[in-house]
This record gives C-alpha cells, structure tokens and sequence, in this order.
C-alpha cells in the first residue's frame, strides 16, 4: 500500500485519494494511491499508527456516498470504500465495545462502561 502523509501530497494528483479519519476527538489526513490501496489488514495497521493506538482493538466504518455509516472488516469492503469515495474517504474508527451515533452532521461515540 502506497501511502503518503499530508505533508506535500495533494488531492489534486490522478489516483491519490485522500482520507479523514476520526478517533475519538482527534482528526487526522492522510494520502492513499486509488490504485493501489493494499489490504485491509495494511489499512488497518496504518490508521492504528496514525492515531498511535497500536494496541486498541478498533471498528472501522465509512460515510458512503448517501451519508449512511457502513463498515469496513475485509478486503471486499474496504475496496468497496474506496472505489466510492469521491472525493473523500471519510473514516470512522471505534473501540470495539463502542457504539456510534450517527447523523446526517454529526457522529458521536458511546463506550459501555465495564465493572
């Protein structure tokens, strides 16, 4: 997978994609070739590492073109997310035992509390 940070790749590239990924609070960008995306598990590393949450097991979601949240767990999807994205692939990442709110403007994350 063909990644490149924000720093000096633009949009405006044939066949770069960018990405807006959202943990928590925190927002971040970042450059995927179209062509090549790589695999699932490639992505999945590179939002973990790009959030700098290596150890948290996460869920992966996406804003499809409709606005509804879908999910991203394989290659199929994955591809399917990115193969729709236009011009944005907006990423929604989850802890696993969260659970998202979804609305047309906002997206909130509630986490079970566990005793």
């Amino acid at each position: 997978m063909n990644r490149s940070h924000r720093h000096g790749a633009g949009s405006g590239c044939l066949g770069t994609m960018e990405v807006k990924s959202k943990f928590g609070a925190e927002f971040r960008r970042f450059s995927l070739e179209r062509s090549k995306p790589g695999k699932f598990e490639e992505f999945y590393g590179l939002l973990q590492h790009v959030h700098k949450i290596p150890n948290v097991d996460v869920l992966i979601g996406y804003a499809d073109i409709h606005g509804d949240l879908l999910p991203i767990n394989n290659d199929d999807n994955y591809h399917k997310a990115v193969s729709t994205a236009n011009p944005l692939l907006r990423i929604f990442i989850q802890k696993k035992g969260c659970v998202l709110e979804h609305s047309k403007n906002n997206v909130r994350m509630h986490c079970l509390k566990t005793l």
